[in-house]
């Protein structure tokens, strides 16, 4: 931005709120949009009792692909060892787990692409599922309620405009259906830097629409270079 050099995707200050969980969650919940129940404890206080009924969610507040993310189910007796070991700030965001599936929809522009669901080959959708060979595997479009996926691509692209993105995000959300459908559907995050290797989420959406690998580029390199 100093140097006046065009770049693609968002800006700072949507870059810095998507990263800021506790920033970005404030902005969604502001907008409508649903988010899971949490709060913002010191790794002290975890350290001593559980800030949320069992299940939860301890994540950073600052990182990205699963990074430090861990799921406190009932039984477990790790809550106050991860505390100790936390190498992640002085603060962690806890949240409610969300069960069910795991399902991600990507946005370039004003255009929501489509619902994905990932399937990890085993655990959560942590970063060993995200970046290793055969670590998950991509259903497109999603097998979900017509009104789910209604949802999924609504809720993405208003998060995308609330944040004020430009140019490639994807939104990632948390879809119970356990009680019958049409179900839960909850944000999780907008990454505002999307994986864009040829097997990525948003290529992979993209090239399901029509969109090839090299119009996304190109597309992305246009929206970079019209820049004001």
């Amino acid at each position: 931005d100093w140097l006046g050099i065009p770049y693609t995707h968002s800006g700072v200050r949507a870059s810095a709120l998507a990263m800021d969980k506790r920033a970005a969650k404030s902005i969604f919940r502001t907008a409508g949009l649903p988010v899971p129940e949490g709060k913002v404890v010191s790794i002290d206080a975890l350290a001593d009792a559980d800030p949320l009924p069992r299940p939860f969610v301890i994540k950073p507040v600052n990182e990205g692909s699963s990074v430090g993310v861990v799921i406190i189910q009932p039984g477990d007796n790790r809550r106050a060892e991860i505390a100790r070991s936390w190498r992640f700030g002085r603060i962690a965001l806890v949240e409610e787990y969300i069960p069910g599936r795991e399902l991600t929809v990507g946005v370039l522009g004003e255009r929501a692409l489509a619902v994905t669901e990932i399937l990890p080959a085993e655990g959560f959708y942590d970063y060993a599922a995200k970046y290793a060979p055969g670590g998950s595997r991509h259903v497109l479009p999603a097998l979900v309620h017509p009104a789910i996926t209604e949802k999924a691509l609504e809720f993405a692209l208003a998060a995308h405009r609330a944040l004020g993105c430009r140019g490639a995000t994807r939104a990632d959300f948390r879809y119970d259906d356990a009680a019958g459908e049409p179900g839960r559907l909850v944000l999780l995050e907008v990454n505002t830097q999307p994986g864009l290797t040829r097997t990525s989420l948003l290529p992979e959406q993209a090239a399901f629409l029509g969109i090839s690998f090299p119009e996304l580029c190109a597309w992305m390199v246009e929206q970079a270079t019209c820049r004001e």
